[in-house]
């Protein structure tokens, strides 16, 4: 005689996320972690910092982008003063990610934008001076909306650095490192 015994799939919410968060996931028919997101969220809204790899469509934007939205959910930016940014070394990668964070984002009252070279000034610097909580950014925009004084890092409590190995090859290294002494030091960073 054998038993089987159902084996109980992790969910979202077994993960710790916030239930708003684990709703749009659920409405848009997201319901099961994968590995990656499994093994990093718990320690990421922990706070700790988190080093994770994985093969393009493995779940890392949403990995990232959960902890992030769950640790400053409930939390107000002000003018020019971000609380969470993501650095991709492109602004399509860039683009897809304020793709995958927007609807998240909205479920908890905040807003994101992408700064990116080759877009206009005018949106960026209109959404920094509303308050914009998420920054999707390439590190060069970034570094020039830095320098106009357009966005501080003072009160910045999450980075990601998302492909930081390709940033690396592509040069970006020095400014990643500006971007980085920057911001709060004792921000959580997520690579």
């Amino acid at each position: 005689m054998s038993s089987l015994t159902a084996v109980k799939e992790t969910t979202f919410s077994d993960l710790g996320l916030h239930s708003d968060l684990v709703r749009v996931l659920n409405n848009q028919g997201i319901t099961v972690p994968f590995p990656i997101q499994e093994a990093t969220i718990p320690d990421a809204i922990a706070g700790c910092d988190i080093l994770g790899r994985g093969q393009t469509g493995s779940g890392k934007t949403l990995a990232f982008g959960l902890a992030l939205l769950h640790n400053i959910y409930g939390k107000k930016a002000k003018p020019h003063q971000p609380l969470a940014l993501v650095l991709a070394p492109t602004r399509e990668l860039a683009q897809q990610i304020d793709e995958v964070l927007t609807p998240l984002a909205r479920a908890i009252g905040h807003d994101s934008v992408v700064i990116a070279g080759g877009m206009p000034y005018a949106k960026q610097i209109t959404a920094m001076r509303k308050a914009t909580a998420i920054l999707v950014a390439t590190p060069g925009r970034l570094i020039d909306l830095l320098n106009k004084g357009e966005v501080q890092l003072d009160d910045l409590e999450i980075t990601v650095l998302d492909e930081a190995d390709q940033m690396a090859d592509m040069g970006f290294l020095p400014v990643v490192k500006e971007i980085l002494d920057q911001a709060k030091p004792n921000g959580q960073r997520l690579l």
